[in-house]
């Protein structure tokens, strides 16, 4: 169940059976000569979608924009500043929590990403800790999990791609959008074969050490085969996961 393609009675329904919702959370950034510039987003859109079609919850519309301030040498890229993205992600989960939604999960897919949504997080409860004035209303609760980091699928990659994954750009998440979106694979000539790798600093100063936009890469052994069974794996293991954050204090 997608909640933006859902109207408000059947949310409210929703609520009535379920205190959670799972948000996708990426970035839109590049991601090498044949990655797609929504991957860090798709991903999580993409395996969201699946489980909550597989297990019955709902996922919300995804938080497509992120941390990539590093990747603004390479054109389409979009970011935003940490400020920003910590007063979208309290605003969004105060709309939420005012609707009744007291566990959001948030499916994130961009490492980037990490240390803004926990500061988010921060500002989140440091708000109900200065503001609480004693009333009974559950307190909303908020978990960040990696898609990469579900039960099984870092080894699943590591399986599909024991040479060339990288850390960005990479083989596995590459697969999962030619997957899910089959009508835009590219096929690249990898030079080098495996990209250099090194550290994420500026955005001039990563297209002078990255210059096609990989980290230790080779996307072009990105298969929709390959994808369809890392969507497999991990939306299973959302499920699981998020069956778990539900049931937790």
């Amino acid at each position: 169940m997608q909640l933006h393609q859902s109207s408000w009675i059947e949310v409210d329904a929703y609520l009535k059976t379920s205190k959670g919702i799972v948000v996708p959370i990426g970035s839109t950034e590049q991601h090498g000569p044949n990655g797609l510039l929504g991957t860090d987003a798709l991903c999580p859109e993409v395996i969201a979608k699946r489980a909550g079609d597989e297990a019955g919850f709902l996922v919300g519309p995804t938080f497509n924009v992120g941390q990539a301030q590093h990747h603004l040498g390479f054109a389409g890229t979009i970011s935003l500043r940490p400020s920003t993205m910590i007063a979208a992600i309290y605003d969004w989960t105060a709309s939420l929590h005012r609707h009744g939604f007291e566990k959001i999960y948030w499916f994130n897919g961009h490492g980037g990403n990490i240390a803004t949504i926990t500061a988010a997080f921060s500002e989140i409860y440091a708000d109900v800790s200065l503001k609480r004035t004693g009333a009974n209303a559950a307190p909303v609760r908020c978990t960040l999990r990696n898609w990469w980091e579900l039960s099984g699928v870092g080894e699943l990659c590591r399986e599909l791609f024991p040479v060339g994954e990288g850390s960005h750009a990479t083989a596995s998440e590459v697969s999962v959008t030619y997957a899910a979106f089959p009508d835009a694979i590219k096929r690249v000539e990898m030079s080098p074969k495996i990209a250099p790798t090194g550290p994420i600093l500026d955005a001039d100063d990563y297209r002078r050490r990255f210059p096609d936009g990989r980290i230790g890469s080779d996307p072009s052994q990105a298969t929709p085969e390959k994808g369809e069974r890392i969507i497999a794996a991990a939306a299973r293991a959302l499920a699981a996961d998020y069956e778990r954050f539900l049931a937790s204090a």
